[in-house]
């Protein structure tokens, strides 16, 4: 049994178990490897975020919630060197704290010699970025997710500040910079914030309405404009 499978065994034998423990020695008599590699395997499960923990006592062994799954992971080396590369290219973005977890994660659960690979090969790749730091605010992810209205303090290009009560639609990206698209309640129409123009993004109590994004509201006069994600 190679490592990935073996990691999708453990999952499911210690769902099968729970709420009982089960030991690391005999996990490693069930699987025919070594309590260590056991041991290695369970860590890098916790590391990849699945909710297993440690009883002590003569009795205590490893336990998983019961309703915790080992999500798909087969990926071969090139896909894991593209999905390490597409996350790296996210550093500056709003979404970099989520894609750096994510990329310790799909390594984690990779069988190590491959996982060692992987990053190698990933690490060849470099992207050209601007000496400035164009910092956004972590919270701008929270903001495009939580399906709230949110009270955010800008400011424009000329400098002036001010607070707007926003309905975020979605975020487009573009040369190293992160626009959160909204319908701005101050103007009555979809504008585009840039996210290094922040200066604090709040999430209020009330839940967005729906409403429809048409392209044409963006007013985009080049380039174009793609989704991340496949129809």
């Amino acid at each position: 049994m190679n490592r990935t499978d073996r990691l999708y065994a453990l999952v499911e034998e210690l769902r099968a178990a729970s709420p009982r423990p089960r030991s690391a020695r005999w996990l490693a008599e069930r699987f025919e490897v070594s309590r260590r590699t056991v041991e290695r395997d369970l860590l890098a499960l916790q590391q990849a975020g699945l909710p297993i923990w440690a009883e002590p006592g003569r009795t205590g062994g490893y336990v998983i919630d019961a309703a915790a799954t080992l999500g798909p992971a087969g990926f071969t080396l090139d896909e894991a060197i593209a999905v390490l590369i597409g996350l790296g290219a996210l550093r500056r973005s709003p979404f970099r704290q989520s894609a750096a977890t994510a990329g310790r994660k799909i390594l984690a659960v990779m069988p190590s010699d491959d996982a060692r690979r992987a990053r190698a090969l990933a690490s060849r790749v470099h992207l050209l970025e601007p000496d400035e730091e164009m910092s956004t605010p972590p919270s701008f992810a929270s903001a495009l997710r939580a399906g709230r209205v949110v009270r955010l303090r800008y400011r424009n290009p000329a400098g002036r500040e001010s607070v707007r009560e926003v309905e975020p639609l979605g975020s487009i990206g573009k040369e190293g910079y992160w626009y959160l698209i909204a319908w701005c309640r101050l103007r009555d129409g979809v504008r585009a914030f840039r996210g290094d123009r922040m200066l604090s993004v709040e999430l209020t109590d009330e839940v967005l309405q729906p409403r429809m994004l048409r392209r044409e509201d963006l007013g985009i006069q080049y380039g174009r404009l793609r989704s991340v994600v496949d129809d």
